[in-house]
């Protein structure tokens, strides 16, 4: 199959988007972690999004570019949670119907959100999962538009949003470090960066139980990574999409691989000293501005979502690894 082309949004783009998706979506704050480290690192909360999650942006500048027409049969994404809740919440507001491919590992926590807001459901294992990212489609959802998670240049400006308002309430940072699943999120903040504040630093970060990107990045080309399932859900895989990486490769400045503990260890410092309760992939750019992977100065976390299984943060907070 022929990898689409695929170009990263340009900063109209992004700013079109902002003022599209203004009245469904959160300006979420910016805020000083209150935690002593090798820097002032800021809080960009999207776990404080109707849904949980960064996604809603994206999915909603999908949908409101979408035609009566598209939308007619319904809509579906591939999503292991937070996609398909921000699919799922802009379906329901149009009146639309919305199914979901999730993969085997997806948390109970996200898939009951997801049908609390009226989506089909269709747990499938992970490699038919990544399948459907690849194809963008399935026989169950046949006639349907597909709304990609990641590489949508839609999706893409709407998670660019978060960039612009990154550049305007902190001007010029250091770096910013951005989780990365699929790339969506960082290709959509890394363009608007590199347009408004072309000095900052620009990393991404994943779990080393799933670090595509960041042996990607060792290599200089794409490599496949162990993937083991962990409570960091929302982000980390085996292999990068095809088309994405190009993009990505030469918007960033570099990629970590975060252990576990460090991850969880993140989790408990933000519930403790902001009252902030972020899931694995919300928490593991804060682990890595922690650890001092991106230098000192004034480091912005994406804190991309909140959608945490309760019993899970439980036991994080009580000093365990789930």
């Amino acid at each position: 199959m022929t990898t689409p082309a695929l170009e990263p949004p340009t900063l109209d783009d992004i700013r079109a988007a902002h003022a599209r998706i203004g009245r469904e979506v959160v300006r979420t704050p910016l805020v000083r972690l209150g935690a002593d480290g090798p820097a002032e690192i800021y809080l960009k909360l999207e776990n404080l999004q109707p849904i949980g999650s960064f996604k809603l942006r994206g999915a909603a500048n999908a949908m409101a570019q979408a035609s009566d027409a598209e939308l007619a049969q319904g809509v579906f994404t591939a999503s292991a949670g937070n996609m398909a809740q921000g699919v799922a919440w802009c379906a329901r507001a149009r009146g639309v119907p919305c199914g979901v491919v999730v993969p085997d590992t997806a948390p109970e926590a996200k898939l009951s959100a997801i049908a609390r807001l009226g989506a089909e459901i269709h747990k499938v294992p992970f490699s038919d999962w990544w399948n459907v990212l690849v194809t963008r489609q399935h026989p169950r959802f046949a006639g349907r538009l597909f709304i990609h998670p990641v590489s949508d240049r839609a999706v893409m400006a709407g998670n660019g949003t978060i960039g612009v308002e990154i550049a305007e309430a902190l001007p010029a940072p250091d770096a910013v470090i951005i989780p990365y699943g699929g790339g969506g999120l960082t290709t959509g903040i890394a363009s608007a960066l590199r347009a408004l504040s072309p000095a900052t630093r620009i990393y991404t970060a994943e779990p080393e139980t799933g670090a595509p990107m960041a042996a990607s990045w060792a290599a200089g080309e794409p490599r496949e990574a162990a993937y083991a399932p962990s409570f960091v859900d929302g982000c980390g895989s085996r292999s990068l999409l095809a088309e994405i990486w190009p993009i990505v490769r030469r918007l960033v400045d570099g990629a970590f691989a975060v252990p576990l503990a460090d991850i969880a260890g993140a989790i408990r410092i933000l519930v403790e000293r902001n009252r902030v309760v972020a899931e694995g992939a919300g928490a593991v750019s804060v682990a890595a501005a922690l650890a001092g992977r991106a230098g000192a100065g004034r480091i912005v976390c994406v804190v991309s979502g909140g959608n945490l299984d309760s019993a899970k943060l439980a036991r994080i907070l009580h000093g365990e690894l789930p």
